[in-house]
């Protein structure tokens, strides 16, 4: 695994029409490499123990699955509502009230393709052309590279342990005084990092953005997979800010490619207009499922209780194998190491512990491209055993063992 380099725009094949500027400077999404080179060693004959997919391996909940196969018998499958279907937008409002003590109307709920279709919807309602939008370093890559394809400018805002890896107002004042800013983005739990943002911490930029008129993003796809205090939603600190979340993470749904974003009611219809367009509706049997999901808490509860006995695991051994320079573990299924006792370069460090140990794991260069080399993500989003496989591999192939 090479750092990528990107062919130069306006060097296109001979003969050939050039690639659109803003996808030639769209980079990987490096962790898809990583499970990439994995599969083909596993296809040799070769085993891998996986960390690098921030992905559940829990099968999706029965009752989920038994929803969606009741709906198959009706035989008819087809469009729904851009927004989505108003039993599952009043099933998201509901759960608002029930989880976090915010009232949302079920009108400003939109259903969406996954979190992924969430954003790009999103971005394409708040910016024009050229906006610059501040995200966190280490960050989700897709941020950086959705907000490029679109035309707009990410500001990678380098968070560390002296905010505990988030954005503070200073920190966003910051970036607006030297070029202003039509956003902010922030995660909690976040990814690669997996720390939880406390909710005055919450507070203090939700009332940092209304100041200064910018809009609010905030990431919640972790919800629900915390391990010492619950998340906090931001529309408990900013009714006007818009949520993104997702069906993946905690209900183990990432295939179902199902999400929805909580928006101002201003920009329900500019998105509805969206979403007639680009998709015309979310997959009915996806929304089915979704809305299944909130009855399926104790399956879903036991699998947390997996990943909690996971990050227990690894909390206590990584440091026995070298592994021990790790950020707080609140919340999401990850582990963000400092591998700097061993490289400085997290391309090869990981290409090696694949090739050489036959753990994937992700670079951190994915998720901060000034600082990330010399850090590594962890998932410990499969089993056990897979987790002290893993540790044992990588003791082994580091000399700690």
């Amino acid at each position: 695994m090479q750092k990528p380099t990107l062919p130069p725009a306006e060097s296109p094949l001979s003969g050939y029409p050039a690639i659109a500027e803003r996808a030639e400077r769209v980079a990987p999404f490096i962790v898809m490499d990583v499970m990439s080179q994995a599969a083909a060693i596993e296809r040799r004959g070769g085993s891998v123990v996986h960390m690098e997919v921030g992905q559940p391996s829990a099968p999706t909940p029965r009752s989920i699955r038994t929803a969606v196969s009741h709906a198959l018998e009706d035989g008819r499958i087809g469009y729904t509502q851009a927004l989505g279907t108003d039993s599952l937008r009043a099933r998201i409002a509901r759960h608002y009230r029930e989880a976090y003590g915010v009232a949302v109307a079920a009108e400003r709920v939109v259903v969406t393709t996954g979190s992924s279709g969430g954003f790009i919807l999103a971005f394409l309602a708040c910016f024009q052309p050229g906006a610059r939008v501040a995200i966190t370093a280490p960050g989700y890559p897709a941020y950086r590279n959705i907000l490029i394809a679109l035309g707009l400018e990410p500001v990678a805002i380098e968070v560390g342990p002296e905010t505990r890896f988030a954005l503070t107002p200073e920190l966003i004042e910051r970036a607006h005084r030297e070029k202003p800013l039509a956003g902010v983005l922030t995660m909690s739990p976040a990814n690669p990092t997996g720390v939880v943002m406390r909710p005055e911490a919450i507070a203090d930029v939700a009332a940092c953005c209304r100041r200064l008129g910018l809009w609010y993003i905030s990431d919640e796809i972790y919800h629900g997979l915390t391990y010492e205090a619950p998340a906090t939603t931001a529309l408990a600190a900013d009714p006007d800010a818009i949520i993104v979340n997702s069906f993946s993470k905690y209900y183990c749904m990432t295939g179902w490619r199902v999400g929805w974003l909580v928006v101002p009611e201003r920009l329900v219809r500019p998105i509805e207009r969206l979403q007639q367009n680009f998709s015309i509706s979310v997959p009915y049997l996806s929304q089915v499922a979704g809305e299944a999901a909130f009855d399926a808490t104790e399956e879903c509860e036991a699998i947390k209780a997996g990943y909690a006995a996971n990050r227990a695991f690894l909390l206590a051994a990584l440091p026995a194998i070298g592994l021990g320079d790790f950020l707080p573990v609140d919340g999401a299924f990850y582990i963000y190491l400092d591998i700097g006792r061993y490289s400085n370069d997290s391309m090869s460090f990981c290409r090696n512990a694949l090739e050489g140990a036959g753990v994937a794991i992700t670079p951190g260069l994915d998720f901060d491209e000034g600082r990330g080399g010399r850090t590594v993500r962890l998932s410990f989003a499969g089993s056990l055993a897979e987790c002290e496989e893993a540790v044992s591999r990588l003791g082994t192939w580091l000399g700690r063992r």
